[in-house]
């Protein structure tokens, strides 16, 4: 039986070998007290954190090229003072009990004292005031974006990774293709096809850390500052704002039952530079678009020489007949950016996306990735391109899809019976998240901040409207959670949303725990 000793928290990297400590040899002060003045310093700094291992007397002594004995005399003033403390046959670590106060860095100021006069540009202020209102991300129920991953997947997915880093191809220490590398390419192209009809090869395929990136550098390749830009409204905020700091200006088109309204966005800005559409799962909506819209958006894009940015971002996951064709498909103008991810089709923490571009803009998205952030890592790239060429991801999606389709059903049923005086429930035929209306006008705002107190994250629907008449209601995500905590996050949600429309304030319960689906998985990945 271990000691309660041998449980003690392993120390931290040994960051200190790469602290340069200069000395003086002409300055006065002597040797060890130029050491000790030095460490201190760094200590209070936090260049050396509490924990780090300093090195040894001898290393440190053969480094600087001083004696030994002034090196013994600095650490030995050090531990005196209580900034480190010496663990028995191990070594000398900064203290755990410096004070925060003294390792905190200063805030940065101008030379008279005060704050820094720099400001940040209009697009900086608005990224700074986007990034006060996130949510931190978390598998609270209902939470959208949440996935499942079961033990099958996880099998795969750990067997491959131990055969890649075996075979450890010399590519995964140089920089590599902007575009990605060529085996992931040809497999996501070889899906796209299949799947969802999209007409490409695998020079189209731009892998990206993940949709929101592919839309970053769509804005920035395709528009210029004040260009008109057609959105849904309601529609997906993140790309909303993404829009609004580069300057473009945004077109508000309605949504109906057949998606975005093509005529209306015509009569509002017929000379748009590019339209942002979801056309087989609106957000939030969930409408599909019809093929007379399809066909139309096509027609004015071709005739005008505006740019489509179609994000097709949960479409695998649909639960009635095949998925839908994707409008890329039809484009026979080459004015469609096809953007998809692969982070809500198997988990979050994998970040790869794609764009597939028309030919002509190949090299254009090439450059812009390059500026980006150069290149997508390769062992990640590799790993996902033998996981989809065995066929698990196939095989993976069939099961998840199956998940998903009776997770929705225990949502709407739960619903229904907690909240179903108050609500109409939108039952969609495709994706991994369900809208919520309001009969009365109940605030969806209200209700979100409420549920978020107790544990639950939903998201309004009113704040994704623009100019069309708002619609108090919400966003609930039902993938990646278990039927027992969906089925208990609807009877909460009843209780929180019949507080708020009584005007009472919500009772404080027991707080929510990690989702089974998070929790089952850990318990996979510790076995």
């Amino acid at each position: 039986m271990r000691s309660p000793s041998s449980h003690a928290a392993p120390s931290r990297a040994k960051w200190s070998d790469l602290f340069h400590l200069t000395l003086d040899t002409a300055s006065p002060r002597p040797i060890f007290q130029q050491i000790y003045l030095a460490l201190r310093e760094a200590v209070v700094a936090n260049t050396l954190a509490p924990g780090s291992k300093l090195p040894s007397s001898r290393d440190l002594a053969l480094r600087l090229k001083v004696s030994r004995t002034s090196v013994v005399s600095a650490y030995d003033q050090l531990l005196a003072e209580g900034y480190v403390v010496g663990r028995e046959g191990s070594g000398t670590y900064v203290s755990d009990d410096v004070p925060a106060a003294i390792v905190t860095p200063a805030r940065v100021a101008g030379a008279d004292g005060t704050a820094s006069r720099q400001v940040v540009s209009v697009a900086g202020a608005r990224y700074g005031r986007f990034a006060a209102e996130l949510v931190p991300p978390g598998s609270l129920p209902f939470a959208a974006g949440c996935c499942s991953v079961d033990a099958k997947t996880v099998e795969a997915w750990r067997r491959i990774g131990a055969e890649q880093m075996r075979q450890f191809d010399p590519i995964n220490l140089s920089y590599a293709d902007p575009s990605g590398e060529a085996p992931l390419r040809q497999e996501i192209a070889a899906y796209l096809r299949a799947a969802r009809a999209v007409q490409c090869d695998d020079e189209q395929v731009i892998v990206l850390s993940g949709a929101q990136q592919a839309i970053d550098l769509s804005i920035r390749t395709l528009l210029d500052p004040g260009d008109p830009v057609w959105i849904e409204d309601p529609g997906y905020g993140a790309t909303r704002e993404a829009l609004s700091a580069a300057g473009a200006g945004l077109v508000p088109v309605p949504v109906d039952e057949n998606g975005l309204d093509v005529a209306a966005g015509i009569a509002a800005a017929s000379q748009a530079r590019a339209v942002y559409i979801t056309p087989s799962h609106q957000y939030p909506t969930g409408a599909v678009m019809s093929m007379s819209r399809r066909l139309e958006l096509l027609a004015w894009a071709s005739q005008t020489g505006a740019w489509i940015v179609e994000d097709d971002y949960d479409s695998e996951f649909r639960y009635a007949g095949r998925p839908l064709a994707s409008l890329q498909g039809l484009d026979r103008g080459g004015c469609v950016v096809y953007v998809g991810t692969l982070s809500k089709v198997l988990f979050p923490g994998i970040r790869l996306g794609f764009a597939v571009v028309p030919h002509h803009l190949i090299d254009v998205f090439r450059g812009a990735r390059f500026l980006s952030d150069r290149s997508p890592p390769t062992l990640q790239q590799a790993m996902t391109a033998e996981f989809m060429r065995q066929g698990f991801l196939t095989s993976h999606i069939r099961r998840m899809r199956q998940r998903y389709k009776e997770a929705r059903d225990v949502v709407v049923e739960a619903i229904d019976r907690h909240l179903g005086d108050l609500v109409d429930i939108e039952v969609p035929e495709c994706g991994i998240q369900l809208v919520i209306h309001f009969r009365d006008d109940l605030s969806d705002i209200a209700v979100a901040g409420a549920a978020r107190r107790q544990g639950l994250i939903v998201k309004p629907v009113s704040p994704h409207y623009m100019a069309a008449p708002r619609r108090q209601g919400l966003v609930l995500g039902y993938s990646g959670f278990d039927n027992h905590k969906l089925r208990a996050a609807a009877a909460e949600l009843g209780r929180i949303a019949r507080s708020v429309s009584d005007g009472k304030p919500v009772a404080a319960t027991r707080p929510a725990t990690e989702c089974g689906e998070a929790a089952s998985l850990k318990a996979e990945l510790r076995s």
